[in-house]
């Protein structure tokens, strides 16, 4: 009985991983992917590393556990979704589990930190802070992502057609 349990549970796990890195040899996809990862790399490598100005992971965990106010595991999360989930979309790797982080993510900073200052970006300078437009962009790219998948150049893509 138990035999017949374990194997129902991996057959069912099977099914979902098929699910997950399953895509098709769409070139758009592919460009979506890279552009949004390269565009991410850089705020996680910030975040985690201290790169192009940042405060590195203590500084960061610091400042979204302090002064924003976040459970520490959320904190962690920011940082490894932009970090980490950057480079596997770089990659194709697992890009539907990233794009609904990222999802998750921009969601969550839009509402707790944007949509009070409006749509638009502080090209200016003059409004009082930043609107939600590029928080918005980023979703709309990881929904495209999540529909349709890595791309034919992905870790996905090798994973999906490995007999």
């Amino acid at each position: 009985m138990e035999a017949g349990v374990l194997s129902l549970h991996l057959c069912i796990i099977k099914i979902i991983m098929k699910k997950i890195f399953q895509t098709n040899e769409n070139t758009t996809a592919t460009i979506i992917r890279i552009v949004l990862g390269l565009i991410m790399f850089p705020h996680g490598a910030q975040k985690m590393l201290g790169w192009f100005g940042g405060y590195g992971f203590n500084g960061t965990m610091g400042f979204l556990t302090g002064t924003a106010g976040l459970p520490w595991i959320i904190a962690f999360l920011v940082i490894a979704i932009e970090f980490f989930g950057a480079l596997a979309l770089i990659f194709g790797f697992a890009t539907r589990v990233v794009s609904v982080g990222i999802i998750s993510l921009f969601a969550g900073i839009i509402f707790t930190s944007h949509l009070s200052n409006g749509f638009f970006m502080n090209w200016a300078g003059n409004l009082k802070g930043e609107g939600f437009e590029y928080h918005l962009l980023i979703i709309g790219m990881a929904i495209a992502l999540l529909v349709s998948g890595a791309g034919k150049w992905s870790v996905d893509y090798a994973l999906q057609n490995k007999k």
